[in-house]
């Protein structure tokens, strides 16, 4: 597969959850849909554990990450600082768009 095959940009809107373990943390689940989109490139753009590099916007807020894969579908991680700057919460409903980095 080509890098240009590679590309791949998603947007949905998602809820913010808490998830309460060793690590506390927020994310928001990607939609199946886009899960199956992910789960074909995966092991081409994975830099192990199942780990998906993207970037990812919400707001005006911009940042690099890793969709953490959980239960056949991925997670994208909210930073406490992206929460503050786009005033967001736990059970608030976000667009969110994100583009894999390869």
């Amino acid at each position: 597969m080509s890098d240009m095959e590679l590309e791949l940009a998603l947007e949905f809107s998602g809820e913010i959850w808490y998830w309460r373990g060793p690590s506390p943390f927020h994310f928001v689940s990607v939609p199946a849909e886009g899960c199956v989109e992910l789960h074909a490139i995966s092991k081409l753009v994975s830099y192990g554990w199942g780990v998906i590099p993207v970037t990812v916007r919400i707001g005006s807020s911009e940042w690099t990450t890793s969709l953490l894969p959980k239960d056949g579908g991925y997670l994208v991680p909210i930073k406490d600082a992206i929460r503050a700057a786009e005033r967001i919460a736990a059970g608030d409903l976000v667009d969110v768009q994100l583009v894999v980095r390869h």
